[in-house]
């Protein structure tokens, strides 16, 4: 029974964070996406064993040999933004075919976080790839940093409120959003746009509706419906709690609302939501960290 038990609420953990892919933002991390892309592009065709082992040395040591090249630029131009950053691809090429280390990337993202620092992708790898080596304090530093200019930027709130719900730390995480939402009055009249409160919201509501705090999850829902009544996310939200807490018949109505309301786009996402089949579906033994669903970024920002 306990292990049944365990396995339903992690089950609440995957279903309610699965509402993440409607939010515009994803707690998979930028730099698992870029290293999937750099496994990816080396596996595009099927060639032989032989073949294939060929291949993988010899494009592993002129990766390597591109790290050398990249090297020495940088002893004479420490501060070499383009140096940097092909340092940095390279690397991330590298830990990609399995050669490397994700530590060898955290130098050059020190570096170009600090050259850098109105481009925040750059401080989110680094908490990122800070955070994989177990280094959650630098992480967490490496986020907050990011929060102390930019205390609205989505991926670095969401980064650390994740961060702090693996180190199972939620009250920190709620008060970290509801001080976030009570500044925003304030950072939206000196920046317009700063912080977007709907987005926090829906942060906060998911961090109560993990801890099985659904009151409170539904009247932030409620309170983000009210203020934003052709915002589809506050009743998708609202929809899935009110599945996991079993009454169906509301949550119908509520994902058949949602539905009218969100962009032709993610209608079917909504519909396989609403019938238990959420796409993409976590697995059962899914964490906070991994319960995500992807949501690719591309390449590294541009200088």
């Amino acid at each position: 029974m306990q292990k049944a038990n365990k396995r339903r609420g992690l089950i609440t953990v995957a279903v309610v964070l699965s509402l993440i892919a409607f939010l515009g933002f994803s707690l998979v991390p930028i730099l698992d996406s870029i290293l999937k892309a750099s496994q990816t592009s080396t596996s595009s065709s099927t060639p032989t064993p032989t073949q294939t082992a060929a291949s993988g040395e010899k494009q592993s040591q002129l990766l390597q040999d591109q790290v050398r090249g990249y090297e020495l630029v940088l002893q004479r131009e420490p501060d070499n933004v383009t140096a940097l950053r092909g340092l940095l691809q390279v690397r991330l090429e590298l830990i990609g075919q399995g050669v490397g280390e994700i530590k060898d990337a955290i130098p050059p993202l020190e570096k170009l976080a600090k050259l850098n620092p109105e481009t925040t992708e750059y401080g989110i790898l680094l908490a990122q790839a800070k955070e994989r080596t177990g280094d959650r304090e630098g992480a967490a530093q490496a986020y907050r940093s990011i929060l102390a200019s930019k205390p609205g930027e989505i991926k670095a709130l969401q980064g650390l409120v994740n961060l702090l719900l693996v180190q199972q730390r939620p009250e920190a995480a709620i008060g970290l959003l509801q001080d976030t939402l009570k500044a925003a009055p304030g950072q939206n009249q000196a920046k317009p746009g700063s912080v977007d409160v709907t987005s926090v919201q829906l942060i906060l509501g998911q961090v109560y509706a993990v801890q099985k705090r659904y009151p409170e999850a539904i009247a932030i829902y409620d309170e983000s419906a009210k203020a934003n009544p052709k915002d589809f996310r506050p009743t998708l939200a609202k929809a899935i709690v009110f599945k996991e807490q079993g009454k169906t018949d509301e949550a119908k109505t509520l994902f058949d609302k949602a539905a009218e309301l969100a962009p032709p786009n993610y209608k079917d996402q909504i519909n396989q939501l609403a019938s238990g089949t959420p796409s993409p579906s976590p697995t059962a033994d899914a964490s906070p960290e991994s319960a995500a669903s992807p949501t690719p970024e591309g390449a590294l920002p541009k200088p």
